[in-house]
């Protein structure tokens, strides 16, 4: 049976960490809310999961998976459970361990790229809070953002098996959402990001081998890659952007 995605159609978000493991190893998966309500998709299809009245254990929020009856909420925990199934998961338990540690960081590092343009309230219109999130922005940009890409930077210089990857000795999940996490922010903050690759030359590089893996290509280039827009949580907002200034 194919993997079932469940996530909001229309935006990459969180969902867009999922797929990128699932369109590397060329999995057999349907982003059930991207159907059409003919053939059982749509936002419903979702909130039917939602609302069950006799799943014992609701997910929270989308994203979650489905693999036959078994629900697997959270994008760590989705990425967790896929990667030894789809061959994007270290060998043994210590590297499990440390991958899985790596993409709840990744997970705090996306939650503070959200808060950069809804720094009061997710249910209240970036409008609306415009000028809390201009110095929310600034102190990201300068503080939390080269703490993040150093961080991550020093993880994978220090690789133990000498690898181009994070983790292991070969491409993990991690190394995906790794990517995703640079090419949303390229997005959201172009100023900002203009000297990674200059700033952090290994990370550079791991960003662009997994754009160049066969399938990363193929799905980058296709209309199930859906572009950055200003619903998910890379947000492109001028006024946000600026240096990062902060070693």
């Amino acid at each position: 049976m194919a993997y079932e995605l469940y996530y909001w159609p229309g935006l990459q978000g969180r969902g867009e960490f999922v797929r990128l493991a699932l369109e590397e190893a060329g999995a057999d998966y349907v982003d059930v809310a991207r159907l059409p309500k003919s053939e059982g998709g749509g936002v419903a299809a979702l909130r039917r999961v939602l609302d069950s009245p006799a799943e014992p254990h609701l997910p929270f929020a989308p994203p979650f998976l489905k693999d036959g009856d078994l629900i697997v909420p959270q994008v760590a925990g989705i990425l967790y459970y896929l990667g030894p199934r789809l061959g994007l998961a270290p060998q043994g338990e210590a590297a499990r361990t440390a991958a899985n540690g790596l993409q709840l960081t990744i997970a705090d590092l996306v939650a503070e790229v959200h808060d950069t343009h809804h720094p009061i309230a997710a249910s209240l219109a970036y409008e609306d809070q415009k000028g809390a999130a201009k110095p929310r922005a600034a102190a990201f940009l300068a503080e939390r953002l080269p703490k993040f890409m150093g961080y991550f930077e020093r993880v994978l210089t220090r690789n133990p098996r000498g690898a181009a990857w994070i983790v292991g000795d070969g491409l993990t999940y991690v190394d995906l959402s790794l990517f995703q996490v640079v090419e949303g922010l390229r997005y959201a903050f172009p100023r900002a990001m203009a000297p990674f690759s200059d700033r952090w030359p290994v990370l550079a590089r791991l960003h662009g081998a997994v754009a160049a893996r066969p399938n990363i290509a193929r799905y980058l280039a296709s209309d199930r890659r859906i572009p950055f827009n200003e619903t998910g949580i890379f947000r492109r907002y001028p006024e946000l952007d600026g240096d990062a200034r902060a070693a």
